[in-house]
Parts: structure tokens; sequence; C-alpha cells
């Protein structure tokens, strides 16, 4: 719902029954005066009114018709139901906040060294394309050094370092912990050569040469967190030669 429009609507409309109602009392205190009837503009605002009222509290208006319109009464029930359901408007959305499950968020210095480091004082200045570019540039550089391959680009690299296939000469394979015959473990292989190929050829790619990049700080932010993902499964895999040998798994700095 439109809780300002409700809150603007409501608050006129309480002005206007307040003001009927100190009339209706001004003729009670004169014994010889009569009673007003309500403004043509104001049983208009009701029926407006109304629907919005029902919408924040079905059964506040429930008992109305057996009132006179004439009489206080009748008002003092409407000014009450206004009353409840400008305070339910207003207060909506801090209402809904509190209610709303708690999430988490995403601290960008616990993100990878080789995604954050380079790219911290570049996001403190509000440069976050380029502080994206700077982490994906990095991680390729990182990439490349763990496989002592700079023959071709980060993409392709991607796709065949993690590819489930036996290495062959001059093309190393990056290989995950676990039993190799099992599909969680095939899906893995495969699921880490799309994925970071599809950041270098998404993210990257987009970052470094389209001229105007209009990401918002919390999407840069989650391309940030994609290559810090491809920063983890670079340094936890190990890696396959030709001839079988396979290296310890790298430290941070990926030696």
């Amino acid at each position: 719902m439109d809780h300002t429009y409700a809150v603007e609507t409501l608050t006129g409309f309480l002005g206007d029954v307040k003001a009927h109602r100190a009339r209706l009392n001004d003729a009670m205190a004169t014994a010889e005066g009569s009673w007003p009837l309500p403004p043509d503009d104001l049983t208009l605002k009701l029926i407006r009114a109304r629907q919005i009222i029902v919408a924040y509290s079905p059964y506040a208006l429930n008992e109305l018709d057996e009132y006179s319109r004439k009489l206080d009464g009748y008002w003092n029930l409407v000014q009450q139901a206004t009353t409840e359901a400008l305070g339910l408007a207003a207060s909506a959305d801090e209402i809904a906040a509190f209610l709303r499950p708690a999430s988490p968020s995403i601290a960008a210095d616990a993100l990878h060294p080789w995604v954050w480091e380079p790219a911290a004082q570049l996001w403190a200045a509000g440069a976050h394309r380029d502080a994206v570019l700077t982490a994906a540039r990095t991680v390729n550089a990182r990439l490349q050094q763990k496989l002592s391959r700079h023959d071709i680009g980060e993409t392709d690299l991607c796709m065949q370092s993690f590819d489930p296939k036996p290495p062959s000469a001059g093309k190393p394979r990056f290989r995950f912990d676990g039993d190799r015959d099992t599909p969680t473990w095939k899906a893995r292989q495969e699921g880490a050569k799309y994925f970071s190929a599809g950041a270098f050829l998404g993210i990257r790619n987009l970052a470094a040469h389209q001229e105007t990049v209009t990401w918002t700080e919390q999407e840069a932010l989650e391309y940030l967190a994609s290559f810090s993902v491809v920063a983890r499964w670079i340094e936890e895999c190990s890696v396959e030669t030709v001839s079988t040998d396979v290296t310890p798994t790298a430290g941070t700095n990926g030696a």
C-alpha cells in the first residue's frame, strides 16, 4: 500500500472531522441550537477515507451504521477509527522493517585479499568500476602465476584450467580435492569452469571496455564478491600437469 498517500489523506480528513465535531459540540452547548448536518464535502471525503481505514483496520467501522450521521457519536467513532488507521499508516514502514528477518551483510574487507586489497583505495574514492576492474586484473595475474601460463586470455584460461579433462602438454589443470569419480566432483569442476570464465567475460570485460558503467554500489560489491569466489577456488585447487604431478595448494600469496 501507499502509506504516504494514506497518511496525507487521513491527516486532512481527521482535521475536517474534528472541525465538524467542534460545531456539533457548540450546538449541544446552546439549548436552542440546531444540530448541524455534516458538509457535503466531508461526506464525500468519508467515502474515500473509509476505504483506507478498512484497509488498515478492517473492523474499525463495523458499528458505524448503528449511529445517525447527524449525531456526535457517529463522528466520534469515525475520528477514533481514522486516528487508529493514521497511526498504522504512519508507522507501517518502520514496523515492517522491524518484523523483517535480519539479513546478513557482505563485509568488503573480508573478501579474498586478492580482491579487496587492490580494490580498497579505489573503492574508498568512490571509483567502484575501477575497483572491480583492478580486482579482476589481480585475480587474473594470480591465475596466470599459479598455472605458469601467460599465453592466453583469462576467459580461455579459466575454461581450460578448471576443465575436468586430463591435462595435456603446456595445459595444466586445477583440481579440487575429493573423489574424482563422483558426479559431485565433476559438477564442481564444471561449475568453477563456467563461473570463473563468466566473471571475466561478463564483468571484467564490461568494466574494461564499456565507456559508461552505471553500477550501483551494491552491484559493484556483488561483482567484487564474484571475483572473491574465483580467487578462493584458484587458491584452493591443486595444479595437475601432464605428468600427473600435483603441486600442494598454494598459500594466500599464490606461491
